[in-house]
């Protein structure tokens, strides 16, 4: 965290070549956000460099209180929400490619890993989006109730019922249709 301070300011210092250094640290993350947001590269990828040009903008809003990374978060999300809005967002489905990150000498683990994530990821395609969100921030990002909270700006008590809803519906669809995540539906 400290790193990003000092990045922070030197940024409004005048060095604009600090913020390389923010954009390096979150972009993988905040792309893995809003892809599976959006489920569409291209949409992700234009969404990302508008986030990041959007938080750049606002750097002298950040007022040290709480994590940059939370902060930077509800910028980011916050912006994509309003161009959902704006654009009346369609969801598509799309497969996200992830051979780049499996080991292609297990052709088992391959196969297991690939259904496995593209089981994750029609589940969580068929929640609503303000609880695809909790999911997405809570267990991709691994944010806290907390930071979610301010995130999200919803009381904690949303977060947690919200996650509790999405989490319940994932499990009684699998239940239903059954597939690789049936420990899902015994309350893991």
């Amino acid at each position: 965290m400290e790193d990003e301070l000092q990045w922070v300011q030197e940024v409004l210092s005048g060095n604009k070549q600090a913020y390389a250094h923010i954009i390096n640290k979150y972009k993988n993350q905040l792309y893995a956000t809003i892809l599976r947001m959006t489920k569409n590269p291209q949409d992700a990828q234009d969404l990302v460099q508008e986030a990041f040009i959007k938080v750049y903008n606002q750097l002298g809003k950040y007022d040290q209180k709480g994590p940059f990374s939370s902060w930077m978060y509800r910028v980011a999300i916050n912006h994509c929400m309003d161009e959902f809005r704006k654009k009346h967002y369609q969801m598509k489905q799309v497969e996200v490619n992830d051979e780049k990150v499996i080991n292609p000498n297990h052709p088992e683990i391959i196969f297991l890993k690939k259904e496995k994530r593209r089981q994750l990821e029609r589940l969580i395609g068929t929640l609503p989006e303000d609880e695809r969100m909790i999911i997405l921030l809570r267990y991709v990002n691994e944010l806290s109730y907390d930071e979610i909270s301010d995130l999200a700006e919803i009381p904690l008590s949303q977060v947690r019922n919200k996650l509790h809803r999405a989490k319940k519906k994932m499990r009684d669809t699998v239940k239903r249709e059954g597939g690789y995540f049936h420990g899902m539906s015994c309350g893991r």
